[in-house]
């Protein structure tokens, strides 16, 4: 039975080009990763532009908190073998006032729902991977999302990584920081480039392989 990954982010899951547009299917790093696993691995793609971790956006409109979809998204796609959260870019906007520890608040939320919801085909609930997203560039001055996210966003998205992997000691999850294999643009300061996402795609194809090796070795030894 093949291995069941859900990937759960924002625009950067999407796969969003910073030019315009959406990047094709050979690109955006969940399938990216899918080619990278091979055969005996499904990924599921569950990005939204504008997803926050809780947060509904008043300008932008309803259906961006990930705490409200992510339910009935789990219950339609299991069984799960991993869920990979990559959030809290969005939830740096200027008009949310968050903090980082505020941001990883909603991470923790986000982390439960995925335990209460999720169904891995032996009856646990599936692993879960945290993904830190890159800080904002410091570019963001010059681009056209200035206003939408404001200065403070560049310190707010550096704080993320180390709030993450906190949480995820505290919580007993796996915990990616991304910025270890891919950076945002310069040319719109939030968004991957192309190579960026063939990267990250290599990071994360490693990282899940070497998890779900390391429970098979476990298994062999009980």
């Amino acid at each position: 039975m093949k291995r069941r990954i859900l990937c759960f982010g924002d625009s950067n899951t999407y796969g969003y080009d910073p030019r315009g547009g959406r990047y094709d299917e050979n690109t955006r790093w969940p399938l990216r990763m899918e080619k990278l696993l091979g055969r005996d691995y499904t990924v599921i793609e569950e990005g939204f532009n504008g997803r926050t971790c809780v947060m509904d956006d008043p300008t932008e409109g309803g259906y961006k908190s990930g705490a409200n979809y992510l339910p009935p998204c789990l219950m339609s796609h299991n069984p799960l073998d991993a869920v990979v959260i990559m959030l809290g870019s969005n939830d740096s906007k200027k008009r949310f006032g968050l903090e980082p520890m505020t941001i990883g608040e909603g991470v923790m939320q986000l982390i439960r729902l995925t335990r209460l919801y999720s169904l891995a085909s032996d009856g646990e609930s599936a692993k879960i991977v945290i993904v830190a997203p890159p800080p904002i560039r410091d570019c963001l001055e010059k681009t056209r999302y200035r206003d939408c996210f404001g200065p403070d966003a560049i310190r707010i998205t550096r704080g993320l990584s180390a709030e993450y992997a906190r949480i995820a000691r505290l919580l007993r999850c796996e915990f990616v920081d991304a910025a270890m294999f891919a950076q945002l643009s310069e040319m719109d300061s939030l968004h991957f480039t192309r190579e960026d996402h063939l990267r990250l795609a290599e990071g994360m194809a490693n990282k899940l392989r070497a998890m779900f090796e390391n429970d098979n070795q476990e298994g062999k030894t009980l």
